[in-house]
């Protein structure tokens, strides 16, 4: 198991869980971060920037806390 931020662009993985409070947990829910989609991440940017993931065809900028809170299971 890993989270989302710890991957390096092109890695794939099956998000496991989402530790988040209520808000931020229904947010993602709705930007597609469901338990068993499996998300890649495309790219990072500089200095602890946001994230660009792609999970089906949508992609997604995501802010490094964020990403901490999305548990993966490597593909």
């Amino acid at each position: 198991m890993t989270v989302l931020s710890n991957l390096s662009p092109g890695q794939l993985g099956t998000i496991h869980a989402i530790h988040a409070e209520q808000a931020l947990y229904q947010r993602l829910n709705a930007l597609g971060f469901r338990i068993g989609k499996q998300i890649t991440l495309i790219r990072r940017a500089n200095f602890n920037g946001p994230l660009h993931v792609r999970i089906g065809g949508t992609d997604i900028i995501l802010r490094e806390i964020e990403a901490q809170r999305i548990q993966l299971q490597a593909v």
